[in-house]
């Protein structure tokens, strides 16, 4: 984890460095294009092809054989004059690019790569999924940064993470033994290992998962009873899909009739599935969850900055 982690940072610090040092060719190779466009634009004509007060007159032969007829430039700027401000236009546009790629030294902490790369393997279980309904918005390749966003969140991304007041162990918030009772049922291959970050992983996703399209459990008289997950209101499906139609099949949970596109449903769905994932969450660290989801793409989003601030160990990376 330390290595990977490592090497996420020089890999980051590497490019930064990388951009900085084209940056500052461009603007050397700018300041050479200004002064010879200052030449061709200060140049002075006076009729006879007299250039400056040191050059002799030139016959009008050997005028149109060096500069072509006055005709032809007179009335517009010259190649030489459109390449160099061309020059200067495509000049801009790289530094411009450039400082955007740099993203102005804002990233997320080195944790999350790491996360990231363990996410993939883990989502590779195909037992994460909500049963019956099969819902995967944990390991979907669109939403499943809320994976490591909610880890983020309560352990700074850190697979050691033991808080002694609490309890919590590893990335995922619940004790180990409910933890061992969600591993049996994703079929692994060991016993639950809180602080193993695939275990973790994969037990949160099938958790998320469960959360958000029900599940079927064994209730106190032995019998299987069918829940139904945040989607199984009609109220909630409004919020996140904006249609409260619900799908209904014996012996299913109801699930949203409608897909969840929005980004703002989404981040209102994990807003809702952070608070039951992390009991006890109170309403802004939930807003805040939903924040990061849907800023995943945007570090630099000064909500994002505030919120990575107040997390221990989730510090910002520059």
């Amino acid at each position: 984890m330390r290595v990977n982690s490592e090497h996420s940072v020089r890999h980051k610090s590497q490019r930064l460095a990388d951009l900085k040092s084209k940056t500052a060719e461009l603007e050397r190779e700018l300041d050479d294009v200004r002064t010879l466009l200052r030449g061709e634009v200060d140049r002075p004509y006076d009729g006879t092809a007299y250039y400056g007060p040191d050059r002799p007159p030139q016959s009008r032969t050997e005028t149109l054989i060096n500069l072509g007829r006055y005709s032809s430039y007179r009335t517009g700027l010259s190649r030489g004059q459109k390449a160099a401000i061309g020059l200067v236009i495509l000049a801009v546009a790289i530094i411009v690019l450039a400082l955007l790629l740099s993203g102005g030294g804002a990233s997320w902490p080195a944790s999350v790569a790491t996360v990231q790369s363990q996410i993939s393997k883990a989502c590779q279980n195909p037992d994460v999924v909500s049963e019956p309904d099969q819902v995967n918005f944990a390991c979907n390749q669109a939403t499943r940064q809320v994976l490591w966003v909610f880890a983020l969140m309560t352990s700074g991304d850190n697979p050691d993470f033991n808080d002694p007041a609490s309890g919590r162990l590893g990335l995922e918030p619940v004790t180990p033994a409910l933890g061992g009772q969600v591993a049996w049922s994703l079929n692994l291959h060991h016993p639950y290992n809180p602080f193993n970050p695939l275990d973790s992983l994969q037990v949160a996703a099938r958790a998320i998962n469960s959360i958000i399209g029900g599940a079927t459990v064994i209730g106190a008289n032995g019998k299987s009873v069918v829940q139904p997950g945040l989607e199984g209101s009609a109220a909630n499906c409004l919020r996140y899909t904006g249609s409260a139609a619900l799908t209904a099949r014996d012996g299913y949970p109801p699930l949203c009739a409608s897909p969840m596109t929005s980004v703002a449903g989404q981040g209102a769905l994990v807003a809702d599935v952070y608070q039951r994932w992390m009991v006890g969450a109170a309403p802004g660290a939930a807003q805040n969850a939903a924040v990061l989801f849907e800023n995943s793409n945007n570090p630099g989003d000064a909500q994002v900055q505030a919120i990575l601030q107040q997390l221990p160990g989730a510090k910002r990376s520059s």
